[in-house]
């Protein structure tokens, strides 16, 4: 693991916030929009018998919270090795 300078780590940290916050924000539009505002919308989809809406609440924003882990761990790896401080 090598040193950073104090403008790469500014940056590395400054990409990493800017990652978490793309995430953070796509997970928000899925829970919040797509199972509380848009839930009427969505409601009018069934899928296996449930409405869309119901199951964006209860079941869909979770998997989408689960597949943003490993996307978030699959990009800190790439940004890691771009910054020379991935793990051995």
């Amino acid at each position: 693991m090598s040193k950073l300078s104090e403008d790469q780590a500014q940056r590395y940290w400054q990409r990493n916030r800017s990652l978490m916050f793309r995430l953070l924000s796509i997970w928000f539009v899925v829970s919040f929009g797509c199972g509380i505002v848009g839930v009427d919308l969505l409601n009018q989809v069934q899928i296996g018998g449930y409405k869309l809406g119901f199951w964006f609440a209860q079941q869909g924003s979770i998997f989408v919270f689960i597949a943003l882990i490993f996307y978030y761990v699959f990009a800190m790896a790439r940004l890691d090795r771009e910054f020379g401080v991935e793990e051995d």
